[in-house]
């Protein structure tokens, strides 16, 4: 087998689930230790990654490098890949919208790299049949990418079509399947506010079985992904503006999903608490009705 070298930029829980797929797929997946959380060294120890001492290293010896870390340092980690003088395939795997995938792509091209534009749809990639990765830019490199994750867990899906097509995508998905969170979370939190929740739930239960509103205890695993989620929900939001949508939903969600940043990671939060996070305690803001 021709040894394929990728390298993982940085290997959180979806980060380090994608690079275990491109292991399987039989590539060589380097990373950056430094600076990195026990928790994130102990997925890589893992997963069977292997260490750079620096990101020239990795640049260096890397023909694909992927980008999955919060949309918020989407771009920053870009222009650190542009420095570090890499010239193979930057796949941004990330949340980020057209624009911004826009500007990413412009940045690596300047030194000479070919991007590919990347969307992750489903959770962190270990059984088939959840997880796609759905790509768009220059046809060769989508190839190129694609080939790492065929027969893996992780279904790559090509799209016709330039840089930003897989991000809207990605987005779009995300602007009914997250703000679907927000939106159960805020009805729970209402009927709470006014001693009903029981009943909202009995009704949904009824009603719409198969939602976190009817199963609040659902709304948890929101709860421990929320800060990455809310900077997702701003871009949702600049993507809708660009093509003159209104932006009220998307930035609703974010304000929801920033009242859970303190339960970053937190496998033990409850549908409970997260609900009674969105309750505001004192006066309601503005002026009271005439």
């Amino acid at each position: 087998m021709v040894r394929r070298d990728v390298g993982i930029l940085h290997p959180g829980d979806m980060g380090a689930s994608v690079a275990a797929q491109a292991v399987a797929g039989g590539a060589e997946v380097w990373w950056l230790p430094s600076g990195r959380s026990g928790a994130t060294r102990r997925r890589a120890a893992e997963t069977g990654l292997r260490s750079a001492a620096d990101l020239g290293e990795l640049a260096g010896s890397c023909e694909v490098v992927l980008s999955v870390c919060p949309p918020a340092a989407a771009l920053e980690v870009a222009e650190e890949v542009a420095r570090a003088g890499f010239r193979g395939v930057y796949v941004d795997a990330n949340a980020v919208g057209p624009e911004r995938m826009a500007r990413i792509a412009e940045v690596l091209a300047a030194g000479g790299a070919t991007v590919v534009d990347g969307g992750i749809i489903g959770p962190p990639p270990r059984e088939a049949g959840t997880s796609r990765l759905y790509l768009s830019g220059d046809a060769q490199a989508v190839a190129r990418v694609a080939g790492l994750f065929a027969g893996t867990a992780l279904a790559p899906f090509a799209l016709d079509g330039p840089i930003g097509r897989a991000s809207a995508l990605k987005l779009s998905f995300a602007s009914y399947n997250k703000i679907a969170y927000a939106l159960a979370a805020q009805a729970c939190a209402l009927a709470d506010g006014h001693g009903v929740l029981d009943e909202l739930i009995d009704l949904a239960a009824g009603a719409l079985p198969h939602t976190p509103l009817a199963a609040p205890e659902r709304l948890a695993g929101a709860g421990a992904k929320a800060w990455r989620w809310e900077p997702e929900m701003r871009e949702i939001a600049r993507a809708c503006a660009q093509v003159g949508l209104p932006t009220g939903f998307a930035e609703a969600a974010a304000e929801t999903f920033g009242r859970w940043e303190t339960h970053k990671d937190d496998a033990a939060v409850t549908g409970a608490r997260l609900i009674a996070d969105l309750r505001r305690t004192g006066p309601p803001e503005g002026p009271r009705p005439a």
